[in-house]
């Protein structure tokens, strides 16, 4: 988020605040197996470490700062956050079966939407947890991203939005998917995803839905 620091409790707590529909979060393994939230592969850019999340244990990243004094947290305290819908994003294929673990115990077939870049995460969480609701992620993509989308029963796209094109969106309606952009911080960007027609954006920053529901009230 951006006026948070970002995949922390505090962030998660912020946007919930703020009315957004759903918080969106990213997971990676740790040396040791847990499942914690942060969007790098590596802990650099958002904390005072450095190195891969896949090269330190759980209690190595606990120690380091995440923003204002915040922790890297593990996706369950992430769960017990937030109170209402959320996006998971797997960054890596490894983190799959682990979330599907946390789904599966806790019942959150229901809230729980799992997107990611990788084909084959999608696939793996659909086997494990019958039901669960799955988003392709792309950023560099042609109209084979509807293909892709759909062999591995993804109920929508989640793309680039300097990169959509409404080719993309058409393909997308025919074949049944829904169509979110990422990463909306702008108006300008805003105009053109009403202008594609799409189902949502992702955003780092509350203004942006502010803007979203002003525009809906001069319409009604």
């Amino acid at each position: 988020m951006g006026v948070e620091p970002e995949n922390t409790l505090r962030s998660f707590a912020r946007a919930e605040q703020e009315g957004l529909d759903l918080v969106e979060l990213d997971l990676h393994l740790s040396k040791d197996g847990a499942l914690v939230v942060m969007h790098d592969a590596e802990v650099d850019r958002t904390t005072d470490g450095s190195g891969a999340i896949a090269a330190l244990t759980l209690a190595e990243l606990r120690a380091l700062d995440a923003g204002q004094g915040e922790r890297v947290p593990v996706f369950e305290e992430a769960l017990d956050t937030i109170t209402g819908p959320l996006q998971a994003e797997i960054k890596d294929v490894a983190a799959a079966r682990s979330l599907a673990e946390v789904l599966n115990r806790r019942g959150l077939v229901e809230r729980v939407e799992v997107i990611s870049f990788h084909d084959e995460a999608l696939a793996e969480t659909a086997r494990l947890v019958p039901g669960v609701r799955t988003c392709l992620v792309a950023s560099h993509f042609g109209a084979d991203v509807v293909e892709r989308a759909t062999a591995v029963g993804a109920m929508g796209l989640v793309l680039n939005i300097r990169r959509i094109t409404l080719e993309t969106v058409e393909l997308a309606r025919k074949a049944g998917l829904r169509v979110t952009a990422w990463t909306v911080n702008t108006r300008e960007k805003l105009a053109l995803a009403r202008a594609l027609g799409l189902d949502g954006v992702t955003t780092d920053y509350p203004e942006i839905l502010r803007e979203v529901r002003r525009a809906r009230g001069s319409e009604a």
